[in-house]
């Protein structure tokens, strides 16, 4: 048996077991923590494929085992992060402080949506239909860590988070035409859409743990603006 074959399923269960993890801390209000093993698991996700192609061992069992780990870090990591920060706020009711925090849950269930999608949809070759789990992911953690001050200063904060709970629902799983940052060699031509927004995302890392939040609003922006040139 060879062991190369299973060195990139390896790195894949790095990846579930730090969004686990990310889980557990988001539970118990460690949003910081949460959001350092969201990253960690954004970094196994982008080397198990890599290292697949590299040792040439890409497999249909690799494929199923990178959307059922990423659901896990991507979509059920966010939404607890989510869920366990509105739990703690203040609402006009107590049914609504029941109800509400609960809706975080649909990041992890339209992030399923987007991962079974992806997985059958061929025209997402080279480019993203709808924002990639990964993303969504840090924009959410980021918002909770970096703006959680704010946010808790701010009068009914929970109409704004259901708010965008729906629109990055829709996000995922919308036919919104995104570019991937898979550079394939480093031409200005061929990679004009990644330079530019590589360039304008360099002063968003004076943000601290927001800079997430303002790099994935510049992509999905720019993303759109790049499409309608394009169409």
């Amino acid at each position: 048996m060879s062991v190369k074959k299973h060195i990139p399923n390896a790195i894949t269960c790095c990846n579930l077991f730090s969004g686990c993890v990310a889980c557990v801390m988001a539970f118990s209000g460690k949003f910081e923590s949460a959001m350092l093993f969201i990253v960690l698991g954004a970094v196994f996700d982008f080397f198990d494929g890599m290292v697949a192609r590299l040792l040439g061992v890409s497999s249909p069992l690799g494929v199923q085992m990178d959307s059922l780990a990423d659901d896990i870090t991507f979509g059920l990591a966010p939404a607890t992060v989510i869920f366990s920060f509105m739990r703690g706020l203040e609402y006009p009711s107590s049914f609504l402080a029941d109800v509400l925090p609960y809706f975080a849950f649909l990041i992890a269930v339209f992030s399923a949506c987007r991962l079974a999608k992806f997985n059958i949809d061929t025209r997402q070759t080279t480019t993203f239909i709808g924002l990639p789990t990964p993303a969504n992911a840090l924009f959410w953690s980021s918002l909770i860590v970096g703006g959680e001050k704010w946010l808790l200063e701010m009068n009914n904060v929970w109409i704004l988070l259901i708010a965008l709970i729906f629109l990055f629902s829709y996000f995922l799983v919308s036919e919104i035409p995104m570019f991937s940052m898979k550079f394939k060699n480093l031409s200005w031509k061929s990679n004009k859409t990644r330079y530019i927004f590589l360039i304008g995302s360099l002063p968003m890392f004076i943000l601290g743990y927001l800079a997430p939040v303002a790099i994935i609003s510049w992509y999905l922006v720019f993303s759109i603006i790049s499409s309608k040139k394009q169409s």
